[in-house]
């Protein structure tokens, strides 16, 4: 008898291996939803907006804090791009093109042309202001899409990396907010 239950679990156990060990995008494409799309869809052009405000910041301002905040945005969120854009396309979606003439109104914390223009038209303490102010909006607008994910989405690393976006972005938002002083 235990010789037969141990070849019926083995048999179960070597299945299921064969199952996982099938394409990536095989498991991706049986593994993800409307809402995986929509936020990877989403999250790209908002990922794109926030790199080109940090950018920005390189060479307009003028605190050594805002400049350092600005790499790592950067640093974390230019990764999180390519991440999503592979998964879009093992899901057989379109990735966004980059941002020039697309309309973001339906995006929370999405910075309008004006919005963007008046940044690009700053430098030292005033960009540092604007820049601060803008990112605790554009961060506040990512952490709701990545809860969205969280309660939506299906696929697994999609909800993974939304967790990471809401817990690495929520403690920028609070570094950003002790840089202009109002962190209570």
């Amino acid at each position: 008898m235990r010789t037969r239950i141990s070849t019926v679990l083995g048999t179960v156990a070597a299945a299921a291996l064969l199952a996982a060990c099938g394409s990536d995008a095989e498991t991706t494409a049986q593994d993800h939803n409307a809402a995986d799309v929509s936020f990877a869809t989403e999250m790209i052009p908002h990922h794109r907006q926030a790199l080109e405000m940090a950018e920005m910041a390189s060479t307009r301002a003028s605190s050594p804090d805002v400049v350092q905040l600005a790499e790592e945005i950067a640093g974390a969120q230019d990764p999180e791009i390519e991440t999503m854009s592979g998964w879009l396309e093992a899901w057989g979606e379109p990735v966004p093109e980059e941002m020039g003439g697309m309309e973001m109104g339906g995006m929370p914390g999405m910075m309008s042309e004006e919005q963007m223009r008046a940044l690009e038209g700053a430098s030292g303490a005033a960009f540092d202001e604007m820049f601060l102010e803008m990112m605790i909006e554009h961060h506040t607008g990512a952490i709701q899409m990545a809860q969205t994910e969280q309660s939506d989405g299906q696929y697994p690393e999609a909800i993974d990396l939304a967790e990471q976006i809401e817990e690495g972005q929520t403690a920028e938002v609070e570094t950003m907010q002790d840089l202009l002083g109002t962190n209570e």
